[in-house]
């Protein structure tokens, strides 16, 4: 490679960094649902949990169809619901028309 070629470092003033040191440092606008219009079509897997169970592969493999499984949630307890595997509400299970839906009660809050 050529000696000729240095990338320049964070903090630099050359050019095209402005003096800014990092991307939170970089000036924003306000942002509007109008905005989001790109990311409108992105698929996302949404899970509704009722509850979970353990057991070993054993028993597992004697369920039959009628059997019931014991969860961990009690009858009205709140039902988590999760975005691409990550937590992100918690909400009710409810009857619309003859189809079951969920309803957000609780938005959770990452720590990211």
């Amino acid at each position: 490679m050529s000696d000729d070629f240095n990338l320049p470092q964070l903090g630099d003033d050359g050019p095209g960094f402005d003096g800014i040191e990092s991307i939170r440092d970089a000036p924003t606008t306000p942002k509007g649902a109008g905005d989001l219009e790109q990311v409108f079509d992105v698929p996302v897997v949404v899970s509704a949990v009722l509850g979970a169970s353990h057991m070993p592969i054993g028993d597992l493999l004697r369920l039959g169809p009628g059997t019931v499984l014991e969860l961990d949630r009690k009858v009205g307890e709140a039902i988590d619901i999760f975005v691409n595997n990550r937590l992100v509400a918690r909400g009710e299970v409810v009857l619309v028309e003859d189809r079951l839906g969920v309803t957000m009660t609780e938005i959770v809050k990452g720590d990211h």
